[in-house]
């Protein structure tokens, strides 16, 4: 209540504009009802993988596993990407990540918990790790920045706690896109460290947009191989896959 009553407070005093529109947003955070209707929801998504399907009418519509992930299920037990990877929320990520708009990170986050991953189910949250030299040009881990939001604003969230140095990017991979899954293998075959034990800990792995899951699945083996008792990976948005 007094956080609501905050936000209202500010809203009146220094109105947020609209990060995709620029009209006022009539809120706290700068994306305007209007523009949040444009975001395309990824409702009808694998559990395993969060990879959007077809919709599906009928009982077991909303519990169904992709055949990827029926025959090679990967290492995380599922993932939550609430949203689609289409132009508006790409316009949005890609300002933050690589124009350096910081500022859109309560935004992003506020999104990103639309999700429904339950904090009473983890233990950490772990973000995908960058190598050093990549982190040094951005100035920061747009990962870490959506993980700690996450657990600034939400308070059923007081028991876990932000880790940033259980996993290690060892060296520097090359751009996943476009390659074939062995090749996606061999490029991060060695690519990350667990720097400690992890057991019976229940972990989310936490990332922007998922792509390929390539880099989650290599991470979330390493934890498993340490001990992880459960492994979640909690991403934004979910690129569709082609033709969709």
């Amino acid at each position: 209540m007094v956080n609501s009553l905050g936000n209202r407070l500010l809203n009146g005093l220094f109105p947020q504009c609209c990060a995709l529109c620029g009209f006022a947003s009539e809120s706290h955070l700068p994306l305007c009802a209007g523009c949040k209707a444009d975001l395309a929801l990824n409702t009808h998504a694998c559990l395993r993988c969060a990879i959007p399907l077809p919709p599906m009418a009928g009982p077991g519509a909303e519990a169904r596993i992709c055949g990827t992930c029926l025959q090679q299920p990967p290492a995380f037990a599922r993932a939550i990407a609430p949203w689609i990877y289409e132009e508006h929320l790409a316009h949005l990520i890609q300002r933050w990540k690589y124009r350096s708009e910081r500022w859109l990170t309560p935004l992003l986050s506020s999104l990103m918990a639309e999700s429904g991953a339950s904090p009473h189910n983890v233990d950490l949250l772990v973000p995908v790790p960058m190598h050093w030299r990549r982190r040094w040009h951005r100035g920061y881990n747009q990962s870490e920045l959506l993980a700690y939001q996450l657990l600034r604003n939400s308070p059923g969230f007081a028991h876990a706690r932000v880790d940033t140095a259980l996993t290690r990017r060892n060296r520097a991979t090359r751009a996943q896109s476009g390659m074939r899954a062995g090749e996606r293998r061999a490029n991060l075959r060695g690519a990350f460290t667990v720097m400690r034990p992890c057991d019976n800990l229940r972990i989310a792995i936490v990332d922007d947009v998922l792509t390929t899951g390539a880099t989650a699945a290599t991470i979330a083996t390493e934890l498993a191989a340490a001990g992880a008792a459960r492994i979640e990976l909690w991403c934004l948005a979910r690129t569709p896959a082609p033709g969709l």
